[in-house]
């Protein structure tokens, strides 16, 4: 049996339900809490297969708590979201303390390109996620209204070794993109493992960052022209996405060549 978070009338109203993972499937607007947010004691190893190559093996936990709290805030907020605000969202609940309240440093927020954006803020205020902060005050503070984020299994540390992942999610870094590209490469990062083809359904994908499929096949195609990702395709008998990285070596050799000899 599974925790199921299900949102119903337009986000006014939400029930938690133990479930199977097939009615869960097949519940709208529905999303499985996961174990770090329940606090259930089953094995991780479920959510995440084992990764042996040791390209992969560094920020595994890391890895593993941000794509939980990416699915948790797949059901928890409105569809359409902006991937600035879930980029928002993300660090704040993986930053929270026990009593929901969160503090960003100006620089995290400037590093994130998202200083100064009140709409973001005001976005997830109109949610009810959070309460507006005061903007004068420097840095950020902000308290939660997400109870479910309030009783995450990780300690607070373990959460933000996390939330500093997701800054730079080895191995889709992106130094300087727009929200909704570096979403999109956090989503897969998060969903990359030790095999040579990665994948997820391609409604997954756009759930977690609040596109539609049209937006999220121009975005892999942006990750391709940026070399982020070596090719990418949809398998539309399955709705699969899958995706392959550029080989270490190949970056190395793009990395060292002339300004003039690069494509």
């Amino acid at each position: 049996m599974l925790l199921a978070l299900t949102r119903d009338r337009g986000g006014r109203t939400w029930r938690l339900a133990d479930t199977c993972a097939a009615c869960a499937a097949a519940t709208s607007n529905t999303a499985v809490v996961p174990d770090t947010l329940s606090g259930s004691t089953r094995p991780p190893a479920s959510l995440c297969p084992p990764e042996p190559a040791q390209r992969f093996k560094a920020g595994l936990q890391e890895r593993v708590r941000v794509r939980e709290m990416l699915t948790y805030l797949g059901a928890a907020l409105p569809r359409f979201t902006s991937p600035a605000a879930r980029l928002l969202a993300l660090q704040c609940a993986l930053r929270t303390d026990v009593r929901g309240h969160v503090r960003l440093p100006t620089g995290l927020l400037r590093g994130m390109r998202l200083h100064g954006n009140r709409e973001l803020w005001l976005e997830l205020a109109h949610a009810d996620w959070l309460a507006l902060p005061d903007f004068r005050a420097l840095p950020a503070q902000v308290r939660l209204l997400d109870a479910a984020v309030l009783d995450q299994a990780p300690g607070r540390r373990a959460r933000c070794r996390a939330a500093d992942w997701a800054l730079r999610p080895t191995p889709l870094i992106l130094p300087a993109a727009a929200p909704a590209l570096r979403l999109t490469a956090l989503a897969l990062a998060a969903h990359t493992s030790a095999r040579a083809e990665h994948g997820t359904d391609m409604d997954i994908l756009t759930r977690l960052c609040g596109h539609s499929p049209q937006q999220t096949v121009a975005l892999l195609d942006r990750l391709v022209t940026t070399r982020t990702l070596q090719a990418w395709r949809h398998d539309r008998e399955t709705d699969e996405v899958v995706w392959q990285l550029p080989q270490p070596q190949a970056q190395s050799r793009i990395a060292v060549l002339p300004r003039g000899h690069q494509a």
